[in-house]
């Protein structure tokens, strides 16, 4: 597998210098070209303009724009990508100019590097005719604005070895991507059926149903989005939905290109979206709702149809990359069966389309747990990055299935878990306890806990060997999974916290009681009365984890080539800070922080009591209360149905982000 340290971009305009500004924000060495430098310096000042609006947003400091920035070298010499492992071209979408360019890069770089096309119109596996080592070129779709939208599809081309798929798999996770995988078709996943929808709200305005605010509206509404077609082409430009239109028109009838969006891409301008008071009828509602989810579904329903990719990849496309609040596959299974068939049946009759045949409840499974095995190596991925791998019912249950399965597996021994994205597990779904606190249906919350308690019982009392591979954001529930394993890795950006106090609740899946065994009861205090996010390396320094693993050796760790051994640390040494805090921790309760009945005064002893003050203090009461008695997992469901009845947990709750009074009630 190539590790991937320096990139090339080819092409500087508003693609290719959003995704040199990633890789740079990640730590990559990136050379930016094009084919003068004035458009080289265009690019870099895009870049720059967009790490200073970051900086007014107190995103980034001074010092790490600078950074960003040393990290991207300017060029318009062919020549300087012979230094990089990876070269992704972004140049505009013209067939011959982009096989022009590969011919020339091959002919400047060596046979191992890999070559990318960000192109949303082409054939990966024609594009790649064009170099002499097809098995090392792939497609990479980045989706706008790529420093910020966490999509990039993968589109492995007729030859694409599987070292350039592996390679380039691991290059997303280290820049910071979350990846979906599909077949060499026109389109790929997401433009193939978000153009579509594009082109269809062109063609009910060129029928007289509404003007573009009232489809905007309607189209809000129905898909839960913060914007509407038009508005959407107007922020990426009206020419680009035509030209991706114009690539798909090969799938039949109601892929033809609306006249109307032919005309407006001729005038070069936007499209004027003129707000509009007059009501729009309940008939002409439900036809621009029909015609809008019934394109979305027929072009979902071709593509598992095709095999392009599976259910989850279709949705997950449209949850990261169009940002739409349920993609396809959840829209189809709320929408219901039946419904769907006649949406789907009604854009068939009107274009005389062909019905697909993958139709119906049985096509659209999710299984938002992937697991493979190597060797004596079980590996389980929660898969679900669109909500950080938050636990809720099904995600649950699906662990549960696949630990089962790996456990009862005779030549498994090792059994790793992990997660995709961004987050190991962000916590729990929070929108479940909201929905059931509010319909007063407390027993939900306790099954699902108790349920939960179970699942992580049988990992932590697994006659296996138990790793956790912490790869991004572990919070609360997250860190109670983790706290199940015999041994805990993480990557170095990773970080780790019990916010449940400064929610109104307190950690209900073993959190108050395995924490302790691995660093103590004074130093579980400090966690879960604080919320402090822990780094690896401070997680590391108090024993929390085990050891630190770059995500480069995750793969030959899984695949019994790195030693797990050799990434252990030995047991840490006392530290001056976390001997403070433990000593704190253990000489104060509760109600003496709280009551002003602390005298202490130095850092960071002092800014701790008034963020503990900030917290639900029947959550820390009771939190503490489960620390010291130390009765197991299971005496936190004890108090599960109290907490969660009391107003500090609504509150809390529902205001994740806001700053709140408790009132103790």
């Amino acid at each position: 597998m190539k590790i991937i340290k320096t990139v090339g971009v080819a092409g500087a305009g508003k693609m290719g210098s959003a995704i040199a500004q990633k890789f740079a924000q990640e730590g990559f060495n990136v050379i930016l070209l094009d084919r003068e430098m004035k458009f080289v310096e265009n690019g870099i000042k895009s870049i720059k303009d967009v790490l200073d609006e970051g900086v007014a947003r107190r995103i980034f400091s001074e010092e790490k724009v600078k950074s960003i920035l040393a990290n991207i070298t300017p060029s318009n010499i062919l020549k300087d990508f012979k230094k990089c492992d990876i070269i992704i071209e972004a140049i505009f979408e013209d067939y011959e100019v982009k096989t022009a360019l590969f011919r020339d890069i091959d002919a400047v770089v060596s046979s191992d590097v890999i070559l990318a096309t960000n192109t949303s119109s082409f054939s990966v596996t024609e594009l790649a005719e064009s170099v002499s080592h097809p098995e090392r070129f792939v497609g990479l779709h980045y989706f706008y604005h790529a420093a910020k939208n966490r999509l990039v599809e993968i589109i492995p081309g007729k030859h694409t070895s599987e070292e350039t798929i592996n390679s380039v798999k691991l290059f997303c996770i280290l820049s910071g991507k979350d990846q979906i995988t599909c077949k060499d078709s026109y389109g790929f996943v997401v433009n193939r059926f978000f153009v579509p929808w594009l082109n269809e709200s062109v063609k009910l305005l060129e029928e007289g149903y509404a003007t573009p605010y009232q489809i905007d509206k309607v189209c809000e509404k129905v898909f839960s989005i913060g914007m509407g077609p038009f508005a959407l082409m107007n922020a990426t430009g009206v020419p680009i939905a035509y030209h991706s239109q114009k690539t798909l028109e090969r799938f039949g009838n109601s892929y033809i290109v609306s006249e109307l969006l032919k005309t407006q891409t001729e005038s070069n301008k936007p499209w004027l979206i003129e707000e509009c008071r007059d009501e729009i009828s309940s008939e002409k509602y439900e036809i621009i709702k029909s015609r809008m989810l019934g394109i979305v579904f027929f072009v979902s329903s071709q593509l598992l149809d095709e095999k392009v990719c599976s259910a989850i990849e279709i949705n997950r496309g449209a949850r990261i990359g169009l940002k739409w609040r349920r993609g396809p596959i959840e829209l189809m299974s709320r929408t219901g069966e039946e419904i769907v068939k006649e949406l789907i049946s009604g854009v068939c009759k009107l274009y005389d389309e062909a019905i697909p045949d993958s139709v119906g409840s049985n096509y659209w499974t999710m299984d938002y747990i992937s697991t493979y095995s190597s060797g004596k190596n079980a590996v389980i991925t929660l898969s679900k990055p669109e909500d950080m791998n938050a636990l809720n019912e099904v995600i649950v249950k699906d662990i549960n299935d696949k630990f089962k399965d790996a456990e009862e597996n005779p030549n498994t021994e090792n059994i790793f878990i992990t997660g995709s994205g961004k987050a190991f597990v962000a916590g729990a779904d929070i929108k479940f306890f909201v929905e059931n606190i509010k319909s007063n249906s407390l027993d939900k919350i306790q099954e699902f806990t108790e349920f939960g308690q179970n699942v992580l019982y049988t990992i932590d009392n697994s006659k296996k060997k138990v790793i956790a591979v912490i790869n991004g954001l572990t919070l609360g529930g997250g860190l109670e999974l983790a706290l199940c394993s015999d041994i805990i890795l993480s990557f170095p950006g990773s970080v780790f916290a019990f916010p449940e106090t400064g929610i109104g609740i307190y950690p209900g899946l073993g959190g108050t009681q395995r924490t302790q065994k691995r660093i103590g009861k004074a130093l579980t205090k400090y966690l879960i009365y604080t919320g402090n996010m822990l780094t690896a390396e401070e997680a590391l320094k108090i024993g929390l984890i085990d050891g630190i693993i770059l995500p480069e050796q995750m793969f030959g760790l899984f695949e019994g080539k790195v030693n797990i051994e050799n990434l252990l640390k030995p047991k840490p040494e006392s530290d001056k800070k976390y001997t403070l805090l433990s000593d704190y921790f253990a000489g104060h309760t509760v109600k003496e922080i709280l009551d002003n009945q602390v005298t202490e005064i130095q850092d960071p002893i002092l800014k701790l009591i008034n963020k503990i003050k900030q917290k639900a203090p029947l959550a820390l009461y009771t939190s503490e209360k489960l620390i010291d008695e130390e009765r197991g997992p299971e005496s936190e469901l004890e108090h599960l149905k109290y907490i969660f009845s009391t107003k500090d947990a609504l509150l809390g709750l529902t205001s994740i982000g806001k700053k709140v009074q408790y009132n103790g009630n």
